[in-house]
C-alpha cells in the first residue's frame, strides 16, 4: 500500500488506460478522484470496480479545458478527501480525428490544443499550489510526440509533443518546493482510442514490428504511473519514460 493516505486525481480517469490507472492507484491505498466528462455509465462502472477491491474513490464530471471546472474538480476532491492533493495524473486528451493540413480547419487545431495541452496546463495550475513535499504529477504525452505520429495526427502529435515539453518545464519549477513532474509515452496500447482511429492492419504490423511483437496492455502503462506517482522513483523528474515494446527509442 505504498500510496496508503495519499489523494489523487486522475483525468480521463473513467476508461481504458485512465480507468486502469484509477484501479492501480487505489489498490496501492490512493484515495482516487475519478474525473470524467460525458460517459457517467462507464465513470461509475470504474468506481464500482475501485470499491470491489476495496479501495476509496469519487467520480466527478468536468471538462478539463475549462478553468472553473478544472478548479471544480480540485474543490471536489478536497471536500472529499482534505486540502492536499499528492498525485496528479493528466490522462485526459485523444486524437479527435485523422485530419490531413489541407483538411484541417483551425477550429479542429485549436480544440486538439486545449484537450491536449491546456487541460494538463490547467489542472497542473490549480493542483501545484495544494502539494505538499513528496507529491508527483504525471502527464500523458505519446510515441507521436517523439515520432510526429502516424498519417492525419500531425495536431495530436504536436500536442502531446508540447506536453512532454510542459513536463520538463514544470519539474524545473516545481521541483525545488518538492514536487516531481514526470510523463509516459504510450506506443500501441490496446484500447478504444486504436479501435476507434488505427485500422486492424496498421495495428496487426506494428505489433509484429514491435520487438515483444505484441500491443501494450492498460496495466502496464497504470504499472508504470504507479512507480512515478509513488516514492520507489523519488529521484526522477523531468523524465518522459516510452512505453511501446521497443518500437522508438529516445
Amino acid at each position: 500500500m505504498k500510496l496508503k493516505g495519499k489523494t489523487a486525481i486522475v483525468t480521463g480517469g473513467a476508461r481504458d488506460i485512465g480507468r486502469a490507472v484509477s484501479l492501480k492507484l487505489a489498490s496501492e491505498g490512493a484515495n482516487v478522484v475519478i474525473n470524467y466528462l460525458s460517459n457517467e455509465e462507464m465513470a461509475n462502472e470504474t468506481l464500482e470496480l475501485v470499491k470491489k477491491t476495496g479501495g476509496n474513490a469519487i467520480t466527478v464530471r468536468g471538462d478539463v479545458t475549462l478553468n472553473a471546472d478544472a478548479a471544480n474538480i480540485v474543490a471536489a476532491a478536497q471536500k472529499a478527501f482534505g486540502n492536499e492533493i499528492h498525485i496528479l495524473v493528466n490522462v485526459a486528451g485523444g486524437l479527435v480525428a485523422r485530419k490531413l493540413l489541407a483538411d484541417m480547419e483551425e477550429d479542429f487545431w485549436d480544440y486538439v490544443m486545449r484537450l491536449n495541452v491546456k487541460s494538463a496546463f490547467l489542472m497542473t495550475k490549480h493542483v501545484a499550489p495544494l502539494m505538499p513535499v513528496g507529491s508527483a504529477i504525471v502527464n500523458f504525452s505519446s510515441q507521436a510526440g517523439r515520432d510526429g505520429g502516424g498519417f492525419g495526427a500531425s495536431a495530436y502529435a504536436t500536442g502531446k509533443g508540447a506536453v512532454a515539453t510542459f513536463t520538463r518545464a514544470m519539474a524545473k519549477e516545481l521541483g525545488p518546493k518538492g514536487i516531481r513532474v514526470n510523463a509516459v509515452d504510450p506506443g500501441m496500447i490496446a484500447t478504444a482510442f486504436h479501435d476507434n482511429f488505427t485500422k486492424p492492419e496498421v495495428r496487426a504490423n506494428v505489433a509484429n514490428a514491435t520487438p515483444l511483437k505484441r500491443e501494450g496492455k492498460a496495466t502496464e502503462v497504470a504499472d508504470l504511473v504507479c512507480y512515478l506517482a509513488s516514492d520507489d522513483s523519488s529521484f526522477i523528474t523531468g523524465a518522459n519514460i516510452d512505453i511501446n515494446g521497443g518500437t522508438y527509442f529516445s
